[in-house]
């Protein structure tokens, strides 16, 4: 968690995410990091009916389902399973979509590192 990188983080999950427990037609979710600079504040993740996963640093002109606020650290670790977003519910500002808002581990899942044990330094 010392060289945070909101692009390398977002396109990681990006590739990671998976579409199956998300409704059966185009979904978007925004994520907004407030504590960083404007150009790289917002992101659109956008799913398609057939799976298929787009990111987006620009507003992409579709109607957001479901919005995620946080700061970067707290998602970078979610991601990399040193925590969870059950854990972070007071870090994480989820708005939209319910039942997407509730089952977003599982969509979100972890990133393919974050099974491998940690080394320790010598």
């Amino acid at each position: 968690l010392k060289n945070l990188d909101p692009s390398l983080l977002m396109w990681d999950m990006r590739r990671n995410l998976n579409p199956k427990p998300l409704p059966r037609r185009r979904t978007v979710i925004q994520f907004l990091y407030p504590e960083l600079p404007l150009s790289k504040r917002f992101w659109w993740l956008v799913i398609e009916v057939d799976g298929d996963v787009d990111l987006c640093w620009s507003d992409p002109g579709f109607e957001v389902d479901l919005y995620v606020s946080t700061d970067l650290r707290t998602m970078t670790a979610i991601w990399m399973g040193l925590t969870s977003v059950e854990r972070e519910r007071q870090r994480l500002t989820l708005s939209g979509d319910r039942k997407m808002a509730a089952t977003m581990q599982t969509w979100l899942g972890l990133s393919p590192f974050a099974v491998e044990k940690k080394r320790v330094k010598a």
